[in-house]
């Protein structure tokens, strides 16, 4: 059982890699990819655009924190009034 079999020449690399050839390819959008792009890109914008509820909510918060404001300076008024100096 001396016997060698001759084998055939192979790769080795693990994973195989393509057979890289003289001219690479240029790969080029097409013009329907690039309409779906910008629709997907406007869509995305569109639906995170700030809606009138939040502009309310917004103006809400707004004349809240004046009103904190103002009864913030009532406080401290009246204090400064009725408080004995230091």
């Amino acid at each position: 059982m001396n016997t060698t079999l001759p084998t055939a020449p192979s790769r080795h690399d693990h994973p195989p890699q393509p057979i890289e050839r003289a001219e690479p390819r240029v790969r080029r959008v097409g013009v329907i990819d690039r309409i779906a792009l910008h629709l997907g890109v406007a869509l995305i914008t569109w639906s995170r655009r700030p809606s009138a509820a939040s502009r309310e909510r917004r103006a809400t918060r707004l004349e809240q924190n004046i009103l904190r404001l103002e009864r913030e300076r009532e406080w401290d008024r009246a204090a400064r009034l009725t408080l004995p100096l230091r």
